[in-house]
Formats: C-alpha cells, sequence, structure tokens
C-alpha cells in the first residue's frame, strides 16, 4: 500500500458533526477514487449522535425517539461522542475487495494501541471490533441475586436491557465481568475504495450506550480505555499512539483481492 496520509479533523471544541464528516468522506473518497489523493486515514471527534448502519432492527433504536442517523456502512446501531477517537481510513483496495481482511488490518492496528497502554484486547468470533474478555461464566457476579442459570438475556429473545435497570446496562458490563467492546468497526466500500471505518472509546459516558442495544449485542456490553486502566487516559494520549499503529499496519499490508470461488459448471440435460 502506498504512504498513508492522515487528517486530523477536529477534537475537544472543534469537535466535528457528523453529517459535515460524512461529507468530507464522500470527497475524500471520490477524489481518491480519481487518485488525486493518497490513501487518506481522517480522524476526529464527533459531538453526541447515534449513527445506525444498514442491518439495524427497530427494537435495537432509543425508547425515547431519539434522533438516529441512518448511513450506508455496514454494522447495526452504535452511539459516537465526546472521548471517542473516530478514524475514517479511506483506501484504495484490489478489486474485488477483501472486505474481511480489511476489518481485520483496522482490528490488529487498534489491538495494539490498546495493548500499548496496558490493555489486553481481543476479538470475538463473529463479532466485528476490539474486545476485552470476560471473566468465565462461571466466575461472573450474578445478576439481581439471580444465578446465571437464569439470566433473561439467555432464554428471551425479546428481552430488551434497556427496561430492566442498570444491572442490564451496556456500560456495566465490566462490573459483571462480561466481554465488553473496546473499539466498534463499521465499513463500506464502493469502487474498490473503503468509506468509515472505527470508533475508539477513549474516555468517553458510556451511558449514552444504554439508550440503545449497541451493534444489536444484547448479551455484553462496552467500556473504555480509561474505564479498564482505572486512570484518565484522553485522546490526545491516544491520538499519536494510534497513527503509528495504523500506518505500521497498513501501509505494509499484503494487499490482494478477495478469492471469488469459481461457478459450478450446470450439468446439460
Amino acid at each position: 500500500m502506498s504512504e498513508l496520509r492522515f487528517v486530523r479533523l477536529g477534537f475537544g471544541e472543534e469537535r466535528v458533526d457528523y453529517q459535515e464528516a460524512w461529507q468530507k468522506q464522500r470527497e475524500v473518497h471520490a477524489a481518491r477514487f480519481e487518485d488525486t489523493v493518497p490513501d487518506t486515514c481522517l480522524l476526529l471527534e464527533h459531538p453526541s449522535v447515534y449513527t445506525a448502519g444498514r442491518r439495524t432492527t427497530e427494537s435495537e433504536r432509543p425508547l425515547d425517539g431519539t434522533p438516529v442517523i441512518d448511513v450506508d456502512r455496514g454494522g447495526k446501531i452504535t452511539w459516537h461522542g465526546p472521548g471517542q477517537l473516530i478514524g475514517y481510513p479511506i483506501l484504495k483496495l484490489p478489486r474485488p475487495v477483501d472486505v474481511v481482511a480489511h476489518v481485520r488490518r483496522l482490528e490488529d492496528a487498534l489491538i495494539r494501541t490498546a495493548a500499548e497502554f496496558g490493555v489486553e484486547t481481543s476479538r470475538v468470533e463473529g463479532r466485528s471490533g476490539v474486545w476485552v474478555l470476560g471473566d468465565p461464566v462461571e466466575d461472573r457476579p450474578a445478576l439481581g441475586g439471580l444465578s446465571l442459570d437464569f439470566d433473561p438475556r439467555l432464554h428471551d429473545e425479546e428481552f430488551d436491557p434497556r427496561l430492566n435497570g442498570p444491572e442490564y446496562a451496556p456500560s456495566n458490563a465490566g462490573q459483571r465481568r462480561e466481554d465488553r467492546k473496546l473499539a466498534a468497526i463499521g465499513i463500506r466500500v464502493a469502487k474498490g475504495v473503503t468509506m468509515h471505518g472505527f470508533s475508539l472509546n477513549v474516555n468517553p459516558d458510556n451511558t449514552s450506550f444504554d439508550r440503545i442495544v449497541p451493534c444489536g449485542i444484547r448479551d455484553a456490553g462496552v467500556t473504555s480505555l480509561s474505564y479498564e486502566l482505572g486512570r484518565e487516559i484522553t485522546i490526545d494520549d491516544v491520538l499519536p499512539v494510534a497513527e503509528r499503529h495504523l500506518r505500521d499496519v497498513l501501509e505494509n499490508a499484503d494487499l490482494a483481492p478477495r478469492v471469488v470461488a469459481p461457478k459450478e459448471p450446470v450439468a446439460s440435460a
């Protein structure tokens, strides 16, 4: 891959409105397709906003009618806001694009970033993003005085954690010692060029996730670097580290198009 350009769009008091950043993505995407700009990663922070990917269901949205921006990325609903590092890598990749490989590279860079701060993270099979793994089920504290055998989330497909108190809230997954997501990933690929990207929880107010079913996952939660370390970590602390690992992983990637299985010949009668 060619050299990766980083553009810091705005943080803190200069946080970038989601719609404004989305338009900027479109502009850079078009320029990258035309080869008038190099591979580019936009880095920024958003004001508080909920965004819903194409697979989001109505049952995962805020119950109180809080506005949600529907977007053209994959994945489901999530929250962005202060204390969260947002990255939109806009990269031209070999076609047909291997989307899974691209997601894995982003995960790898974020796993390395967390490790540099002393937070051990991992992937979870079937769930994109970067996770802090919880304790074994048998070692976790009981919910509401009930044993985990009676955890309603495991048996009731219509169970809604938003209606059942803080013991089920996604932001409290650390207290429950459950798997908890540190970084979310949702992308789109158009004309061989990627859009959207990742959000890394540095020191946000994670209770904002409690109004939705984040990423459509009801049996896990969310966390942040600050929570896991028990001390304040800022975006200023994380930004140069994340840039370094993104550059290392993305610039040195051995890119290859997705392997398309040949169609089976149709037998003639």
